[in-house]
């Protein structure tokens, strides 16, 4: 289930809203331009799935995005924990490739197969942290300043759309908002205290 936390973006953010609520998150989405859908989860892939097992398995659902919106190019990223000897330093090179803030010159259009990740998204004085978990396909738009965090254990699944076949390619801002703002394991572990 999607969680959205908002914050103000100050040196001292406070936080302005904590919910799981589905119409409270899109109507505080549907303000920065922002959309959150929910797929039905396949049901049946195994945990090693690769790239191709994946697309066949939403094969539906991916080609009426296209259809809708245009990409031409899809790709499933995925990292998840293992017991290679080299995988903390793996881990902490991926989530810091998407730490600083930073934009697109194409959508960030992302549906998450399995695991967790926050997006955040920078607009209007405040900082949007989206947790988005199986079933959630989030469509940010083009030019939104954002950072997205995996956590210090990624453990994800996602299908990423994108109009130019070049993939992901981010303008970092230079900004350090993204220090001041609590972040993935902070927010997910108040989020279970509160589900105490």
């Amino acid at each position: 289930m999607t969680y959205l936390t908002v914050y103000t973006d100050g040196e001292r953010p406070e936080t302005l809203l904590e919910t799981e609520d589905a119409a409270e998150i899109a109507a505080a989405l549907k303000e920065i331009d922002v959309v959150l859908r929910h797929w039905q989860v396949a049901e049946g892939l195994p945990e090693n799935a690769g790239q191709e097992d994946i697309l066949a398995a939403y094969a539906a659902e991916v080609e009426r995005v296209i259809a809708e919106e245009g990409y031409t190019f899809v790709d499933v990223a995925q990292l998840h924990p293992d017991d290679s000897p080299d995988w903390p330093e793996r881990a902490a090179a991926a989530r810091q490739k998407f730490l600083s803030e930073h934009t697109h010159d194409d959508d960030e259009v992302r549906y998450f197969v399995s695991g967790s990740g926050i997006f955040y998204l920078h607009a209007g004085g405040k900082v949007h942290a989206v947790l988005c978990e199986a079933g959630d396909l989030l469509s940010v738009p083009r030019n939104t300043t954002h950072w997205f965090d995996m956590g210090t254990r990624p453990d994800f699944t996602a299908i990423r759309f994108f109009h130019d076949d070049d993939g992901w390619i981010g303008d970092f801002t230079g900004d350090t908002i993204a220090s001041r703002i609590p972040d993935f394991d902070t927010i997910t572990a108040a989020r279970a205290a509160r589900a105490r």
